[in-house]
Parts: C-alpha cells; structure tokens; sequence
C-alpha cells in the first residue's frame, strides 16, 4: 500500500482538486485507491459524490476513537476503484480535542495500523491548507509527499517553512519521508508571470518538479459543483489529459518500470528534503 499525502499550507492551490482527481486518474488505469478527505470544509469528500452534511459518521469520529476500524467509515463512489474515507465540519473541533492527547501525532498512523493494506494499493490524502496537528499526522504516516504550487505571483512563498516543518516530522517521526514532487498547477503559459514562475520554480528544483502541468481549464473548476473528478465530468478536457499524465509520472516514480501497467514512464526523482534548501522566486 503506497501512502501519498498532498499537501501545502497555502490555499487554493489545486490541493483538492490534485487529491481528488490524481485518485480518480490512478483509479481509472486499476489501481485500488483510499482518498483519505483530512480537511474539515469537506471537499474532497464533495469532490467524488458524497455530501458531508449527510454523513452519519466521518473521519472525525474514527480519530476521536482510533480503536475503531477506519473500514467503518469508508464509503463507495461512482468510481470504479475508487473509495473515500470522508469528512466534515465536525474535524474542524478536532485539533483542540487531540491536542492533550499522548501520542497525537500518531494517531492517523495508529488508525491504519488496523486496517488490511491489501485492500488498497495507494492511499492519498487531502490536507488541510495550514501546518495543523492533522498534516503533521499525514506526514508522519505517508511515505511520500505531493506539494502542488500555484503557477502564480509568490508561488514560492511559504515553501521555506512548508520544507522545514516536513525535516523536522523525518528527524523525529518518520525517517521514511520523502518529497514525491512540486506539482505545478493553473498554469497559463499565455500569462507572464506564469511563464517566470514556472521557470524559476524549475530552475531551483530541477527534477524534482513533475513534468506534468495542471493547465488553468474551466471544467476543472467546474466539476466538483457535479461531484465528480474530471475523468468523469469531461473526460476529453485538458484537465483530465493533464491528471492522466500526472498518474502515469506518479507511477513512474513510485515503480518505475517494475510495474507493467505504466505505458510511458517520465523521467523519476525524489525529493530529499535534507539535500535542498529554499531560496525565493
């Protein structure tokens, strides 16, 4: 079981929507796929068919109660391979709840400790946009990260802290931690300051930043109003072309060719965080 956590404390930068449709794209070329919804708005949940406000029981319930089995809460979607342990507003209260608790960064690791890892090839999870006691459990617990940048002025801005606080979980909680990519995201290469942006981002961490590109593309804002990944809403859209090729370079750097349902692996590199620092763009 591959866990991935997709993570910045800035927001809107295509978090959710990376969550959500690099699960759906990875669950389109058949691999079993958990999108773990870590953030209390809810919209990963949202984003594949499920309404939180209808939810009987949620994330939240299972973090308050980490005996219980996650495989409570774990809900089908329309998407084939595809299922989603959801969230609501109730996760909002659970920072102040956990806080006092021994162990608190753990907990998220203490949850999926109970549940059968044969059941998923990949977890991935959705964040909150800040540094919470939440992200410091999905860092503790994923193996690899996912750090999506706005192709925007000061797309850099906030990094510095995001890769020091992801240092200090690998020194002293989880040693296996690694920077998976920088996913640049809304682009719109016509735009200048993309264009700088992009350059700069590539220039400073080279391989490190994934060859795929989530162009800025209406549909993609469009479809989490449908409740549906992109895959679904338009699946001819530059969107859903864009998440596609993200999958198969996710998978490149995962399995690189040990795996036969890659078709065109990209180029691999992980990031070590011990080994790059932060300047600004």
């Amino acid at each position: 079981m591959r866990t991935l956590a997709i993570i910045n404390q800035k927001g809107g930068c295509g978090k959710t929507t990376t969550a959500v449709n690099l699960s759906a794209a990875l669950a389109d070329k058949g691999y079993r796929v958990l999108l773990v919804d870590l953030d209390p708005q809810g919209h990963a949940t949202l984003g594949v068919g499920v309404d939180p406000s209808k939810l009987d029981e949620s994330i939240y319930d299972i973090l308050m109660n980490p005996e219980r089995s996650i495989q409570e809460i774990i809900r089908w979607t329309d998407i084939k391979n595809l299922w989603v342990a959801p969230s609501n507003i109730l996760l909002s209260g659970a920072e102040i709840q956990l806080v006092s608790r021994i162990g608190r960064e753990k907990i998220l690791e203490e949850i999926f400790a109970n549940l059968d890892s044969s059941h998923y090839d990949f977890v991935i999870i959705d964040c909150a946009p800040s540094l919470s006691l939440l992200a410091v459990n999905a860092m503790n617990f994923a193996k690899k990260l996912i750090i999506p940048i706005q192709a925007h002025y000061y797309a850099m801005e906030g990094m510095k802290q995001l890769f020091n606080t992801v240092e200090q979980v690998r020194r002293r909680l989880n040693p296996d931690l690694r920077v998976l990519g920088v996913l640049l995201t809304m682009v719109d290469a016509r735009t200048t300051i993309s264009r700088e942006v992009i350059q700069a981002v590539r220039e400073h961490l080279k391989d490190k930043v994934f060859c795929t590109e989530i162009r800025s593309n209406v549909k993609l804002t469009e479809a989490p109003s449908a409740g549906q990944p992109i895959s679904l809403y338009d699946p001819a859209s530059l969107g859903a072309r864009d998440y596609a090729s993200l999958a198969l370079e996710v998978l490149s750097r995962e399995f690189g060719n040990r795996d036969d349902r890659l078709s065109s692996p990209e180029k691999s590199g992980v990031l070590d965080v011990q080994e790059e620092t932060l300047g600004t763009v």
